[in-house]
């Protein structure tokens, strides 16, 4: 099967109905995109990676700049 979605100018995306019944995804859930040589997979994201992802949270603020966020826009 495959399905589509557009982007809108803030780059989001609704994830269509069979993407979110296959994957069980419910408002609120967290999803993790994986990218390696073969594309970019979209997965739910189990409790252990929200648990991780909360805990080093407040130690990622070195990037998290105005002034970063200008440098790096064009990447």
């Amino acid at each position: 099967m495959q399905t589509s979605s557009q982007l809108t100018q803030h780059n989001q995306a609704i994830i269509p109905e069979p993407v979110l019944k296959a994957l069980s995804l419910r408002e609120g859930d967290a999803i993790v995109f994986e990218i390696d040589q073969t594309g970019v997979h979209l997965r739910k994201a189990p409790p252990v990676d929200i648990a991780f992802t909360q805990a080093i949270q407040d130690t990622l603020s070195e990037w998290a700049s105005e002034a970063d966020d200008q440098a790096y826009a064009d990447l």
